[in-house]
């Protein structure tokens, strides 16, 4: 399996929200972490908690005859780093203390993190179709006890880290759906939530999975893009039901055999950007802000973030060294290049906001396929606005005829009409003034080409 190439996109979602700026333990922020994919405690979250205690996947696979699924549950547990001086002058006694010296460095009282994985063995494709396939997982308590010296060798304190049991279970069956089966993966976190602790986010932290998600693979067989399906498993795509999670394809371009299914929403093939110099985890900001922001931390706010993780020390090592050469790729990046349109002359004083003052497009004349259908100024369309419309405003005119009014084409390359409503008292000023509706191609359905007796007889019916 090609887990190994999924792994830094997945490392990249695993630390999501780990670690915040300014990355040290007193900030606001990091007073509410592990945002991302946490799973809480059945019974916890049942008591009233927005958090969720499962998630679940739902893709699709063409398999063959002999297909097989590998699943990997990765996600991090919660372990306490509690601190403890010395007592001067007793033996084996000490008291708690929210910094210690350590060798040389100061350390706070931080909540860590420890990497879980779970491994599921080939499944047969064929057999989870007629029964469920369960696979349980169980962590037991973990505690560890250093302890540390000052500069003559004498006791000065101990360090006490603690993680708490976990226990859950991942269930996966499969429906067959045409020639495609459609999987579900589902990931119950069962541990136990004492009655008598109290309803607190940060004690059931640590008896939760966070930043989980799921690694797919398939052998003699392909995933089907959630995203982009093909016309034929549209259909099937369109009812799988994936809670909490996103699965998207990850790998090269065009390789179907991995999937991620991450708690945060991808495109099909992530990447990594190139130039990235290491992780910064407060994944909601860019690289180069975060740079900028932790270039001006204090001297002393910069030795609490050293203080608080080693994540946070070579976060704050990187950016103090950071080449300029380094910096500056941070800047931005051309992802897509396309060649330029020779220029024209244009006809009389075209503003700048008129498409008509860029020559290499004419939306009054480009058109798109719609359907097998050629749809272009004057084609008539019925509107049928998709549930991933931002526009609330859209459920008005659902199922309205509309007249595309112009073809137009975004810095990505992506199509959008320019439609006026076919019984818009108004459409002529508004057509004037360029004041459309926007409306995607898979939001319309052709109906044909404007003709005055179409409009009106719409509006009889």
């Amino acid at each position: 399996m090609k887990f190994d190439q999924a792994k830094k996109i997945a490392d990249a979602v695993l630390y999501e929200g780990y670690l915040l700026y300014p990355y040290r333990a007193s900030a606001t922020k990091n007073q509410s972490r592990w945002q991302f994919g946490v799973l809480m405690p059945r019974r916890y979250s049942e008591q009233g908690s927005a958090e969720p205690w499962f998630m679940q996947s739902e893709c699709l696979v063409e398999a063959g005859g002999a297909a097989s699924l590998q699943i990997k549950l990765r996600f991090l547990q919660v372990q306490s780093r509690a601190l403890e001086r010395a007592v001067a002058g007793e033996t084996e006694q000490y008291a708690p203390v929210a910094e210690l010296e350590v060798g040389g460095h100061k350390l706070v009282a931080w909540d860590e993190a420890v990497e879980r994985e779970i491994d599921a063995a080939a499944i047969d494709l064929k057999k989870v179709c007629d029964v469920e396939r369960t696979i349980d997982f169980n962590f037991a308590t973990e505690s560890q006890v250093e302890v540390t010296y000052d500069a003559k060798g004498a006791i000065a304190g101990r360090i006490i880290r603690e993680a708490l049991p976990i226990a859950g279970v991942i269930r996966v069956t499969g429906k067959p759906v045409g020639s495609l089966i459609k999987l579900r993966i589902r990931v119950e976190n069962m541990t136990e939530w004492p009655e008598a602790e109290q309803a607190q986010r940060a004690a059931a932290l640590r008896r939760a999975l966070a930043g989980a998600h799921l690694l797919l693979g398939v052998r003699n067989g392909a995933f089907v893009s959630l995203l982009e399906p093909p016309q034929w498993a549209a259909q099937a795509a369109a009812s799988c039901e994936n809670l909490h999670v996103w699965p998207v394809l990850v790998g090269a371009e065009g390789e179907r055999d991995v999937m991620l299914s991450a708690p945060i929403i991808l495109y099909d093939y992530p990447a990594i950007a190139a130039e990235s110099p290491g992780d910064m985890f407060d994944g909601t900001e860019i690289d180069e802000i975060l740079a900028l922001r932790t270039m001006t931390l204090t001297d002393e706010e910069k030795n609490e973030a050293r203080a608080t993780d080693p994540r946070a020390a070579a976060i704050i090592e990187r950016t103090d060294s950071m080449p300029p050469e380094i910096f500056e790729r941070l800047h931005g990046a051309v992802r897509y290049l396309r060649a330029a349109a020779p220029k024209t002359a244009l006809q009389g004083d075209v503003p700048w906001w008129n498409p008509a003052a860029e020559a290499s497009v004419a939306p009054g004349r480009d058109s798109v396929q719609v359907n097998g259908v050629q749809v272009s100024k004057g084609s008539v369309v019925r509107l049928q606005p998709g549930c991933r419309s931002a526009d609330a405003q859209d459920m008005f005119v659902a199922g309205c005829l509309a007249n595309v009014e112009a073809v137009l084409c975004d810095v990505e390359g992506n199509s959008h009409l320019a439609v006026t409503l076919a019984d818009d008292p108004g459409a002529d000023l508004r057509r004037e003034q360029g004041r459309f509706l926007y409306f995607s191609p898979d939001e319309i359905e052709v109906v044909g080409r404007n003709s005055g007796a179409m409009a009106a007889q719409e509006r009889k019916v």
